[in-house]
This record gives structure tokens, C-alpha cells and sequence, in this order.
């Protein structure tokens, strides 16, 4: 039996990679100069809709045994579900905030 908290920890585990820009809160940015170290967040978001959508097939294939009547323990459905629901939740939640942050910047007057 897997943890609920472990689908959690997996659909968030792209978003690790940003740990490398905590230092840049007391720096000032410099017109043309590009960060070279750290995870590109392109990869990062790629990576975690990619987990997301294993975690969606994992479940797909749990309800499948749960009907046809492989499934020995339905438990293991049940957590996979909550499990996949929580991580799109996330997922939601990131992407409704990033627009709402690329909204603000963009009224900003320059």
C-alpha cells in the first residue's frame, strides 16, 4: 500500500528544482545576463505534467482491474485516485497562480 502523501511528494518533486534560485532574493538583475546554473522551468513543467500524467495512467489502470475484478485490494484504487485528484489539484492551483503573477507583471507600467 503506497502513502497518500507520496503523490504529493512525487507531483512536486519537479518543483525542487527551483531550490537552486533562493539565493537570487538579495541580488540585483543586471540587464543582459542569463542565469547558467539551475533547471530550465520549461523542463521542470514538462517533468511534472509528465508525472502527473503517469500517475492518471496508474489510476486508469487500477479502475480497469477494480472492474474487471484483478484488483485484490481496492484500497490501492482508492489512494491512487485521491492520490492523482491532490496532484492535479496542485498542478491547477501552480498554473492559476503563474497566470495571475504574468497578469500582474504585464499591467505593471514600465
Amino acid at each position: 500500500m503506497t502513502s497518500p502523501i507520496a503523490g504529493i511528494t512525487s507531483a512536486m518533486s519537479g518543483v525542487s528544482g527551483l531550490s537552486a534560485l533562493s539565493g537570487i532574493a538579495g541580488t540585483a538583475a543586471t540587464p543582459g545576463t542569463t542565469s547558467t546554473s539551475g533547471a530550465d522551468f520549461a523542463s521542470i513543467l514538462a517533468g511534472s505534467v509528465d508525472q502527473l500524467q503517469g500517475m492518471h495512467s496508474t489510476t486508469d489502470a487500477l479502475a480497469t482491474q477494480a472492474a474487471t475484478g484483478d484488483l485484490n485490494d481496492v484500497t490501492d484504487y482508492m489512494i491512487a485516485s485521491n492520490e492523482a485528484k491532490l496532484a492535479t489539484d496542485t498542478v491547477v492551483t501552480l498554473k492559476n497562480q503563474a497566470v495571475s503573477a504574468f497578469t500582474e507583471i504585464m499591467r505593471m507600467n514600465i
